[in-house]
C-alpha cells in the first residue's frame, strides 16, 4: 500500500512539472508569435504612410483622417492600427502599433486606445493601455519609465513626443485616470497629455501602473525630420 501511494505521489510531482513546463512554454511561445503579429503590423502601418506612385496612399487605412489633426476618432474601427508608439527607454528599436479599444483582443494585438478619449497631440488626454505580461507585453518595462523620458507616438502625418511627468499606482476602478484631465473627472482640458496604464504587479490585474506624460515637441513630417531622440542610444536604467 504504501509504495501505491508513493507512487501516485511522484505521478502527480511528474504531472506537476509538465504542467508548469508547459505554462512556461505556451508563455513564451505566445510572446514569440504575438511579438511577430505587432511587428508585421507596424512594417504594414508603415508602408500604408508610405506615398504611391502618383502621391496617392498606398491603402485604405492610411487614407483614414489622422487623429491627431482633428479627425473624429470614431472614424478609426475598433481593432484598427492608426499609429505606432516608440519608448527609447524599452530599447531603440522598441516599436509597437496602437490599435483603437482597449478590449483584451484588441490589446493582445497591441497597444490599445481608449476610444473615448484624446488623439495624438490633441488638447485632452491621449490614454493608451497595453499588456505587461503575455501578448509580446508591450508595456512590460512600464515601471522603468522616469521623469523627462520620451515616449514617441507616430501617425501618418507626424511625430508626438511626450515626456514623462510621474507615475502612480491606483486599483482597477480608478477611470479618472484617463479622464480629459487625468485624476480630474469634470475639469477642462488646457495641455495636451498622455497616459499610460498597465496591470500591476507583474502577473496579476489587482492594480494599474499608470505614467503620465506631456506632450514636448511636434515634428510634422512634412519637415523631414526625424525626433532626435529616436536617433540617440536608448537610456540605460539605473540599477535599484
Amino acid at each position: 500500500m504504501r509504495a501505491v501511494v508513493h507512487g501516485i505521489g511522484e505521478l502527480f510531482i511528474t504531472l506537476g512539472v509538465l504542467l508548469l513546463l508547459f505554462v512556461g512554454w505556451q508563455l513564451w511561445w505566445t510572446d514569440v508569435v504575438a511579438g511577430r503579429a505587432q511587428e508585421q503590423t507596424a512594417r504594414e502601418l508603415e508602408q500604408t504612410w508610405k506615398p504611391q506612385a502618383g502621391g496617392a496612399a498606398g491603402a485604405p487605412v492610411a487614407r483614414a483622417a489622422d487623429p491627431g489633426k482633428g479627425a473624429t476618432l470614431a472614424q478609426i474601427p475598433m481593432g484598427r492600427a492608426f499609429a505606432l508608439i516608440r519608448v527609447p527607454r524599452f530599447g531603440r528599436d522598441y516599436v509597437r502599433p496602437i490599435l483603437q479599444g482597449t478590449e483584451l483582443s484588441v490589446l493582445d494585438e497591441g497597444v490599445g486606445h481608449y476610444d473615448t478619449s484624446a488623439g495624438p497631440g490633441q488638447v485632452g488626454n491621449f490614454a493608451v493601455a497595453g499588456h505587461r505580461v503575455t501578448y509580446a507585453k508591450p508595456f512590460n518595462q512600464i515601471a522603468e519609465l522616469r521623469s523627462g523620458d520620451a515616449v514617441v507616438v507616430e501617425t501618418r502625418t507626424t511625430y508626438y513626443v511626450y515626456r514623462v511627468v510621474g507615475h502612480t499606482i491606483v486599483t482597477p476602478d480608478r477611470v479618472d485616470v484617463v479622464a480629459p484631465v487625468p485624476e480630474r473627472p469634470g475639469a477642462v482640458p488646457t495641455t495636451a497629455m498622455m497616459t499610460m496604464t498597465a496591470c500591476h504587479p507583474e502577473f496579476s490585474a489587482r492594480e494599474r501602473y499608470v505614467v503620465y506624460s506631456a506632450l514636448s515637441q511636434t515634428v510634422p513630417k512634412t519637415s523631414g525630420k526625424v525626433p532626435a531622440v529616436l536617433m540617440a542610444a536608448a537610456p540605460s536604467t539605473p540599477r535599484s
